[in-house]
This record gives C-alpha cells, sequence and structure tokens, in this order.
C-alpha cells in the first residue's frame, strides 16, 4: 500500500477520532445531519460460527457512516446503519428481506445494502434484492455467476472467483514452484467454484492435481483427507473454504507430518485461523480481498474504530468500511438517493479508497481487480511481496 494512502487513512480518521473525543464538551467538528434519515442494511453473520466475520464488516460500515454524519451526512441525512443477521443461512438471508421491504412500506428512506459476506446467501437474496429501490455492494461474496445474471443494482468491492483463481495458480505455480497440488474445498457455493476455478487453471498448465476432496462447512476433524493428502505427497496445498475449517485442517496436516506448503483462500482471512490452528499456522499462506489493517492503517484508525465498535478491527472491517465509503461516494456523486442514479455513478466514476482507486464494468464487477496475498509470519498476517 503506498504511502499516500497510509496518509489519507490518518488524517481522516484521526479527525474522526477527535470529534468523537471532542463531543464530550468541545465544539463538533462539521455540521450535524438535520434532513432526517437514510438507512443501510449490512447483510452478514452476526451469529453463529461466522459471527467475527460479519461483525467485522459490520464494524467497518459503523465507522465510514460515522465519519460521514460527523461531516453532515449524505446530503444533511443522517445515515443510520442496521445491522440484518443471516446466520450463515441462505433462508435466513431471503426471510430478512421482509425487514427491509417493510421499513420501505413505512416510508424509511433505504439508500442499500451491504452484503452479504458469503456468495450463497448473496445469490439467494439478490433474486428479490434486484427488484427493490436500493444498490447492493457485496464486501466479500466472489462466485463468479453473480455478476453475470444481468442484476443493474450489484456491485462487488472484492476481486470476483476468476481474479482470484488466476492470482492463487501463479502463487502456486510460480512462487511455490508446484508440479503437483492437492486440492481441497468446502461445500459450499464459494468453495466449490473457486476449486473448480483453480483446477481448471492447474490443468491447463500441465500441474497435477494429486487430491481432489470436498470437506463439510464447519468440519474440524479429517480423518480420511489428511491421509489422503499424505499418501499423495503434493508439492502444495490448497484449500477453497472458510475460517471454520481452515485451522483445524493445518493442524491436522501439521501433526501428521505433511511438510507441503498450504495456501487458503479468502475465507480463512480471519485472526480466528492463527488463534484456532494450536500454533500450527505459522508458515502458511492465505489470499486476501483487502490488506489487512495492520498494513494500512495508522493508529488513529484502530482508534476510530474501537471508538465506534468497543472491539478492535478484523480482517474484514476493511471490507466493510471501503463498500460503505464506496456507496456513499457514488450517491454524493450522482446528487441523488435514487437507486438507478447511483447505480449509474457507481458505472462512469473511479472512487478513490484506502485500498486504491476503484472503478467498475457495466457487470458490477471491478476494473484491474486485485487479490494479496499473506503469509503467517510470527503469529502475524505479513503481506507476501512476490512480484505479482
Amino acid at each position: 500500500m503506498t504511502r499516500i494512502y497510509k496518509l489519507f487513512t490518518f488524517s481522516l480518521l484521526a479527525g474522526l477520532l477527535l470529534s468523537l473525543l471532542g463531543g464530550c464538551g468541545g465544539a463538533a467538528a462539521g455540521s450535524e445531519p438535520t434532513r432526517g434519515e437514510v438507512v443501510v442494511y449490512v447483510g452478514v453473520p452476526l451469529t453463529g460460527y461466522q459471527a467475527n466475520a460479519g461483525q467485522t464488516v459490520l464494524g467497518g460500515v459503523r465507522l465510514a457512516a460515522a465519519e460521514a454524519n460527523r461531516s453532515g451526512g449524505l446530503d444533511g441525512y443522517k445515515i443510520v446503519v442496521r445491522g440484518l443477521d443471516d446466520e450463515s443461512d441462505d433462508g435466513v438471508a431471503v426471510d430478512n428481506i421482509k425487514i427491509i421491504q417493510d421499513a420501505l412500506d413505512k416510508g424509511d428512506k433505504v439508500l442499500g445494502v451491504i452484503g452479504h459476506l458469503n456468495s450463497g446467501q448473496t445469490i439467494a437474496a439478490m433474486e428479490k434484492y434486484s427488484t427493490m429501490p436500493f444498490v447492493v455492494i457485496t464486501p466479500t461474496a466472489s462466485e463468479v455467476s453473480i455478476t453475470q445474471k444481468g442484476y443493474k443494482n450489484f456491485f462487488r468491492i472484492n476481486a470476483n472467483d476468476n481474479v482470484q483463481a488466476d492470482t492463487l495458480t501463479k502463487f502456486l505455480t510460480q512462487k511455490l514452484n508446484a508440479k503437483s497440488v492437492a486440492v481441497l474445498y468446502n461445500d459450499t457455493a464459494y468453495g466449490q467454484g473457486l476449486a473448480k476455478e483453480v483446477k481448471a487453471r492447474l490443468a491447463s498448465q500441465g500441474v497435477k492435481v494429486a487430491v481432489d476432496l470436498q470437506v463439510k462447512e464447519g468440519q474440524s476433524t479429517f480423518p480420511t483427507e489428511v491421509p489422503a493428502v499424505k499418501n499423495a505427497a503434493p508439492d502444495a496445498i490448497f484449500y477453497a473454504g472458510y475460517e471454520i475449517e481452515t485451522p483445524y485442517l493445518r493442524d491436522a496436516l501439521v501433526t501428521a507430518g505433511v511438510k507441503a506448503p498450504m495456501v487458503a483462500s479468502d475465507g480463512a482471512f480471519l485472526s480466528v485461523t492463527i488463534d484456532e490452528s494450536n500454533g500450527t499456522a505459522e508458515g502458511m499462506y492465505v489470499s486476501s480481498f483487502a490488506p489487512s489493517p495492520k498494513s494500512i492503517a495508522s493508529a488513529a484508525w484502530f482508534e476510530a474504530y474501537q471508538a465506534v465498535e468497543s472491539r478492535n478491527p478484523d480482517t474484514y472491517s476493511v471490507n466493510g468500511y471501503v463498500a460503505m465509503t464506496v456507496l456513499l461516494d457514488a450517491a454524493r456523486k450522482a446528487n441523488s438517493q435514487s437507486w438507478d442514479k447511483i447505480a449509474d455513478a457507481l458505472r462512469s466514476n473511479t472512487f478513490k479508497t484506502v485500498i486504491g482507486d476503484l472503478r467498475y464494468q457495466p457487470t458490477g464487477d471491478l476494473v484491474d481487480a486485485k487479490i494479496w496475498m499473506y503469509q503467517v509470519v510470527n503469529n502475524e498476517f505479513t503481506q507476501v511481496d512476490w512480484g505479482n
């Protein structure tokens, strides 16, 4: 990340922190919104096994909203953030849409939805979202087909799985020089889709897929999978799944004496992957849709986040923060709260964010989307500079 963006983050968030502290008695920075409220829903898991991931997205959204509200909100409207717990369940994600519809029926101004964390819930909800009067921006859902369905109101701030598969394949074959790869993946749309793309690219380069195994979402023991990997003796291991499986798979592989380097997908880019690995995460690689907060944020960013959330940020806090920043910036550029004008603004402008300039294709995918690679070093995610 360039020094420009670090400075941008510092100055922006130092101002927010000062205004938050000044609210106890000093003069407020900027004008308070007085024209009413606009609502942004955040559809992510807030309970259950992926609660931490969803809560970090929500925290990033809240921080961006707090910043905006300290500077007059959105055209004088206070931005209200409402979390919607999808429980990592497709059916719950769809059922929650009634809450949004009820708000619309009451006359609430719904600007957009930030969500969902997972591709499965995003796919399920978009069938209804696509007919509703707001923009949807996912912070992390990467399944390729979502942006191939012609939705006019859907956008991502992350790369899709085609881009991720390209990067992961290059990393496996160029950085790790793998000639044979064990490919494992969970049984979600995300895991299956990403593994399919990686396997196809490996095959096209003459790399042997030494093992091809699917595991269950949330699986924590691997009595048949680990021996299969060990017996295949691959040059590298790739896992497409979540933080709720990855640390346990890593622990089982290392405990069994498997020495091959392991690369996990973005779904594992959370501190719990390190914390739950029983000390075995050291050295493993993980892809990411955004830089770690520690690699781009100043101390002021962390303090401002803590002031809003009463907890530390985690990796997806950046994704939520950027998604909200882009949504609000598009509304300002459109000079409108109408979803179609905001969507047009998203497709026709460049958005400056803490992860770089973002531009959109007509489909809602990013132009020149990027994947970051990290390695666990001294029990922390450290960005890998490998010339990609």
